[in-house]
Order: C-alpha cells, then structure tokens, then sequence
C-alpha cells in the first residue's frame, strides 16, 4: 500500500494532524493507498510558500527559455515513467489501462507543448494618435490554486500545471481526494527536476477544506477549478473577498446532433465513444443524443446490439473496452438517476443495471445504459449524470434540432454528424457550446481551447488561450517626445 504524502515548501509532509482517507480502487474496492488530509493551517503553509517564491522572482524572473527546459524535463521523466504512471492511473481510476496510457501521454505532450509555446512571440505593438508607442505585455498573475477533478488526474493536472508554471507563476495544486496517487508521481518529478522551493506544492485533502481556503485567501490570486458546476459556484463566491482571477470548467450536458443524411456506421461508432469511454465520467460526453425522426429506430436498434456487447470489466484484463465507476457514492448516484429516469416514463431499452458477475462483485461497474422516449424536462435530459448513461431524444427539423441542442443549462460541447457541409456547419454554429466538432465526437487537443458556454464554466484552458488564462494584459505606453504637457498653463 502506497503512503502519500503532500509537498509543501520543497519537503514531503504528512499532516499534523495524522488523518488519512484511504484510497481505494473502484474495480475491487481495495484498499491500494493512505493521503493525509490537510487542515487549514497547513493549506495556508503551501499558500505561503508559493507567495514567498513568486514575490521573490526565484521562478518569475527566469528567462522563458529555463522555465521551458524545465517543463521539457518534467515531460522527459513523464514518459520514462509511463509505464508506471498508467497502471497507477489504472488502478486508483478503474479506467482501462488503454484508457491510462493515453492519458499519460497525452500529459507528456501537454508539458512539451507548453515548454515550447511560451518561448515564442508574443505581446502587441499599437500605433496611436499621439507620438507615443503603446505595448502591451503579459505577465504571470502570481500565486495560483490549482484544483483538480478525479476522472482524469495527471491529465487534468498537467493541463493547469503546464501553463501556470510556463507563464511564470507559483502554485498550490490540490487533486481529487479520490485519485491524488499520480499527482504525487507528477509531484515527485517535479522535484526531481530541480523546480526551486515553493514554486510548486501539492496539499491533498477536502474540497471544503483545502479548496476553499485557496478560493478564500488574500494571497491567492487565482483559482483554477475543475469540477461540478454547483461547486464551481462555491468557488466563485469564495473568490469574491479578493476578487482574484477564477477560471472554471464545469459541467456538461451535451448534445450529439444526427442527421439523416450522416454516415451511418461513423455517426454510431462516435454516439458510443461520445457516451461508453471512461464509463461516461467525461465532463464533455455526449449523454444526449439527438436523431432525426426518420432513421430513430434503425439507430437506436444499432446503439443496443453495439452497446449490449461492450466488455465491461477491470482496468488490467486486456480485453476490457469500459472500466469501473470513481467509487461506491457516484455509483449509487448514476443508479439513482437511472432509477429517477424510469420513474419519470422514460423508456429503458439497454443496460440499467450494477454488474455483479464473478471477479466483477465487489467493483463499481454499471451497464451501459440508453433511454428513449425521453422529454426535454426529464432530469436525465437536463442533469449531468456523469456515467454510462446516454438518453435519445427526437428531431424534425433543424430547428427543432437546435431548439432541443441549447434547452439545457449548460453549453460545453455538442456534435453535428451530417454529409451536407453546409448544414453541419449553419447547425454548429448556432448551438451554444465551446468545444464542438463535425462528423467526430469526443475530441481534445492540448493546442485547441477548452472550456463552454453559460453553466459549462468560465474562460478557456488549452492552447495559448490555456497560457493566456494564467496571465495579466500590461499596458505599457512610450512617450516618444519628451516634453511638458502644458495642460495646466493660462
């Protein structure tokens, strides 16, 4: 059993305290680690440190090209260490070890991406009216709390690490109390690699804890959070007495639009990755699918046969294709809605069911899981189930399509599958979501911006959006005529 500890300061600490939550591994509800649990004070001591290192430009100060060189060492030791890192992901997640490995390398190549983004050019020049030359200039915000989601941890952490360091800033970095094993593994590098003292800390334990003293603090002076968006509210509210930057990626319920004239095979095959990859713990799935009428039942016909056979089992059987639930709660959480989707008339026409076969009983699996007949105010077509549940919904028409696309309230992402161009892009362009794709599902890329729309959260990640969230516009104005303004002068 692995002994976590937290990172504060350039020294490895357990708590004061002595409290730990165990970790437990959703495929067979063993128990595989012990993190401590951080209270207040100790959370202020990592705060402290990252305001003592950014004020003292240990870290801010360094050219661009060292902070990069880091970033490239840190991704180099990622990849050395992939091997591990996926079956730990595996382990603490239940996601299938395919499933892990992606992810680790998709978090090595955010830290390059990132090591090499900021060494280029960047800021703006303006000419105007008077002989002055204006700049403009981005500078690290400062301290930043870092909170991670634990359906993708070392993913998800690289994708705020990454950019907040390379901008220049310090961080305090806290993981879901449900997955931190590789987030210590990334922290342990992070040493490793010689990132000075107080730069980076990690501090494990609750979210109302820990996370709210980082949205609380005076010497915080941004929050990144990852999560639901009713938390994301909390967050905000915390923020407030500061009035520090807040950027949020929140929850989704989004729509994956078919046409009629969509290639069949690939409008299925994306319908089942959009909703089935990571047993739907996605914050971006596609939990809403929107037919048109004329190929429904065909379509939902091929969905059943399709999902019916998907392997469901532990993350280390090779022949998996979707893993385990994070944990007991959500599990009884997504049977729950399942459960409130049936009372409310929707029609059950696979899965629906906690899976207890042999070497399966004592783990967090759910069958896939598909709903028709559903209406637009069912709360399985407007709460996020956040699991392998996909509710079908019915279309006319575009408009209809559209109407149906936007009748939630969150606006993450969204799907058009359609061989008529033209229609794809009028439809996508008029649904209110920030990550959308045409004739594909379930896409990210470290160099695209992510993040959504209305409830879906607040600004963007990824991309050189994802570098400029974690960084301030400087107005900078040369005067290029030295002279009294006279302005005062009779």
């Amino acid at each position: 059993m692995l002994n976590l500890k937290m990172f504060i300061n350039g020294e490895w600490l357990d708590s004061v305290n002595k409290e730990k939550r165990n970790i437990i591994n959703p495929a067979n509800s063993e128990v595989i680690a012990e993190a401590p649990r951080a209270n207040i004070d100790e959370t202020q001591n990592a705060i402290n440190a990252a305001r003592i290192a950014f004020d003292s430009g240990i870290w801010s100060n360094l050219p661009v090209s060292e902070r990069a060189s880091y970033l490239f060492k840190i991704a180099d030791k990622l990849e050395e260490n992939a091997s591990e890192l996926s079956e730990l992901e595996m382990l603490n997640t239940g996601k299938p070890l395919r499933e892990a490995e992606f992810d680790v390398g998709d978090a090595v190549n955010c830290f390059r991406y990132y090591g090499g983004l900021v060494t280029k050019p960047n800021g703006q020049t303006y000419s105007v009216a008077d002989p002055v030359q204006a700049l403009v200039v981005r500078e690290p915000v400062g301290v930043c709390g870092l909170i991670a989601p634990w359906n993708f941890p070392l993913l998800t952490g690289a994708w705020k690490i990454a950019p907040a360091l390379a901008a220049g800033n310090t961080i305090i970095f806290k993981p879901s109390e449900l997955t931190p094993i590789t987030t210590m593994k990334l922290f342990e590098i992070i040493e490793e690699v010689g990132i000075p003292k107080g730069v980076a800390n990690l501090v494990t334990g609750g979210g109302s804890t820990v996370g709210n003293e980082l949205a609380e603090s005076d010497k915080v002076d941004m929050v990144s959070f990852t999560g639901s968006t009713s938390v994301g509210r909390s967050i905000m509210k915390a923020a407030s007495g500061n009035i520090k930057k807040v950027a949020l990626e929140l929850g989704g319920k989004s729509p994956n639009i078919v046409f009629a004239d969509a290639d069949f095979e690939t409008a299925v095959d994306y319908a089942l990755y959009g909703i089935f990859v990571n047993a739907g713990q996605v914050c971006n799935s596609g939990s809403r699918l929107l037919l048109e009428e004329s190929i429904h039942d065909k379509f939902v016909e091929s969905l059943i046969s399709k999902a019916n056979n998907i392997r469901v089992g532990r993350g280390d059987d090779p022949h998996t294709q979707m893993g385990a639930l994070v944990g007991e709660d959500h599990m009884n959480s997504v049977l729950n809605y399942i459960q409130i989707g049936i009372d409310e008339g929707a029609k059950l026409v696979c899965g629906g069911k906690r899976i207890t076969s042999k070497g399966l009983e004592h783990g967090c699996f759910i069958e896939p899981t598909i709903f028709i007949e559903t209406t637009p105010d069912m709360k399985i077509v407007q709460e996020e189930i956040f699991g392998p549940v996909l509710v079908v919904q019915k279309f006319k028409d575009e408009a209809e399509a559209i109407k149906l696309a936007n009748d939630t309230p969150y606006g993450l992402a969204a799907g058009v599958f359609s061989q008529d161009g033209a229609k794809a892009l009028r439809v996508i362009k008029k649904i209110r979501a920030g990550i959308t794709s045409i004739n594909a599902y379930n896409l990210a890329y470290n160099e695209a911006p992510w993040g959504g729309y209305k409830q879906s959260g607040l600004g963007r990640g990824l991309g050189t959006f994802g570098l400029d969230e974690f960084s301030e516009v400087k107005q900078i104005n040369i005067n290029l005529e030295v002279s009294p303004t006279n302005w005062f002068e009779s």
